[in-house]
């Protein structure tokens, strides 16, 4: 019951927050729910000690049969793809929950669906049911859509309907692929590791990645699918920001290495290129977008619209350095994002405004906010790939390990990233540099407790620059067995013609 844990104990922490009969201030649900999320992310710390790196397969697995007639199956194992975004999940969890304001409205129903979210995400994360998966992935939804709706902007409810809409329509193309799946195939059950031995005629791999392409694009997101992502990061609170960017969109980009090309090795081969000029339209488009913002937030939230273009281009080669490269941008990404919005939260609640053009000279000493100014500093640097720290350690990953394949999209991306440098240069320069402007002078100080969470990433993002060879070594196993593995597949599987599908006797008439 290790991974379990991590699944049940907030799911049952929200339940005893939200339902509970006696008195339980802000304050204190706040306390609690803290306690739960950091024991969390310690046992997860504790897994990790005992994880096995050289182990290519799932570790500690649970089974347990759920729902026979739909070949249902509570199926959950970790590996070196899905530990470091675990890891992640429950650091980020315990930081949103920090940097939550004391004084926030109907806060056990808040704090108790941070924790269901903690746990929708995780249980996708360990999922080895393709039912179970979706599931929780579904989870997810509902928490996150309320935090939008009730805690969010003045224009919550058309970010957290939209939001909606997106992911309801990602999770029924999914879903699909996932029945198409195991229908065409002939499997009795949802499990992952024997539905990858199955093979199915090229032209139906290509309707089945198709699907499954387009609903985790939405999730990534992915231009054109992307419009839903600004909308909610303006309009939700910094902790929710920190989360939906830190690691709710990783759920997308897994996806599409667990099931994309751990299903569909032949399809997702002759789709690279395909998918690798994609990578590159979103990388410049969230790029020249950001550029043209003057909303602090909505900067950073295209910027994550071309950064995780990157982790798709790395995705497409998909060579072990590549997988490793995907792996390492994810977790880049999440630090880094989750820095860059709590900072721009914490210049919000002492100036009331995110905009560069009311903002001036907030790195002044006496008057200013040098801390995070300096911090802020820190982290457009490592979001624009300065050496020694974990961007520049992430794209140089992706960028090496995509050249040889996709020459072309690879140097599209490359200036991707200076132009990364342009619009977080214009972001620095106009808020942090210069006098400062007479509409925020006088700001309140910074308080530590504010400051904790920020220096906390910071440090990652340094750590992991310096020293990237600590989260490496658990996935460099699994990235070059699913590379392996999936070259196998589509090597020893035969080319059928789609002309003459060869399928399940009685699937074949239907067909």
């Amino acid at each position: 019951m290790m991974l379990s844990t991590l699944i049940w104990v907030p799911m049952l922490g929200a339940v005893i927050i939200a339902f509970w009969t006696g008195t339980m201030t802000a304050k204190t649900a706040r306390q609690v729910s803290l306690i739960i999320a950091f024991g969390i992310f310690i046992w997860s710390l504790v897994l990790a000690v005992q994880f096995n790196p050289g182990n290519v397969g799932q570790q500690f697995l649970e089974f347990v049969p759920w729902i026979d007639a739909l070949g249902l199956t509570y199926h959950v194992g970790i590996d070196g793809l899905s530990l470091p975004l675990v890891l992640l999940n429950g650091l980020l969890t315990c930081i949103a929950i920090y940097s939550s304001n004391e004084e926030i409205s109907r806060p056990r129903f808040y704090y108790a669906l941070l924790l269901v979210l903690n746990a929708g995400v995780t249980g996708a994360f360990l999922a080895q049911d393709l039912l179970l998966f979706f599931l929780f992935y579904e989870l997810e939804l509902i928490p996150l859509y309320l935090l939008i709706a009730i805690w969010g902007g003045q224009k919550r409810g058309y970010a957290a309907t939209k939001f909606l809409i997106y992911t309801a329509i990602s999770g029924i193309l999914i879903l699909a692929a996932f029945f198409g799946l195991v229908w065409l195939s002939g499997a009795d059950n949802f499990a992952y590791e024997p539905l990858r031995t199955h093979t199915l005629p090229l032209g139906i791999q290509f309707w089945l990645l198709g699907a499954l392409l387009v609903g985790f694009g939405i999730k990534i997101p992915l231009v054109p699918f992307h419009t839903w992502l600004p909308d909610a990061h303006v309009e939700a609170s910094t902790p929710v920001s920190v989360l939906l960017a830190g690691v709710l969109l990783k759920l997308g980009t897994y996806g599409l290495v667990r099931f994309g090309l751990g299903l569909f090795p032949e399809a997702w081969a002759i789709l690279a290129p395909w998918l690798a000029t994609w990578a590159a339209v979103s990388v410049l488009y969230g790029a020249f977008n950001a550029i043209a913002q003057t909303d602090m937030k909505k900067m950073v939230a295209y910027s994550s619209v071309g950064h995780m273009g990157y982790i798709l281009l790395a995705a497409a080669a998909a060579t072990p350095l590549s997988l490793l490269a995907t792996v390492f941008q994810m977790i880049s990404h999440g630090l880094i994002s989750a820095l860059l919005f709590l900072l721009v939260g914490v210049v919000y609640k002492k100036t009331g405004t995110r905009d560069i053009q009311v903002l001036r000279g907030l790195l002044n000493p006496e008057r200013g906010l040098p801390l995070i100014g300096s911090l802020m500093v820190l982290g457009v640097m490592a979001s624009a790939g300065i050496p020694g720290m974990v961007g520049f350690i992430s794209e140089f990953l992706v960028f090496r390990a995509s050249f040889p394949s996709f020459p072309t999209q690879t140097l599209v991306c490359m200036v991707g990233t200076g132009l990364t440098a342009v619009y977080f240069l214009l972001l620095v320069n106009r808020a942090f540099f210069g006098r400062l402007s007479e509409q925020v002078e006088n700001l309140p100080p910074v308080q530590w407790k504010d400051r904790i969470p920020s220096i906390i990433l910071a440090l990652l993002i340094v750590i992991l620059g310096v020293q990237p060879s600590w989260m490496v070594r658990w996935s460099e196993a699994t990235t070059t067995a699913i590379v392996t593995t999936s070259s196998a597949i589509a090597h020893v599987a035969p080319i059928v013609s789609i002309l003459e599908p060869t399928l399940p006797q009685e699937h074949s008439s239907a067909l």
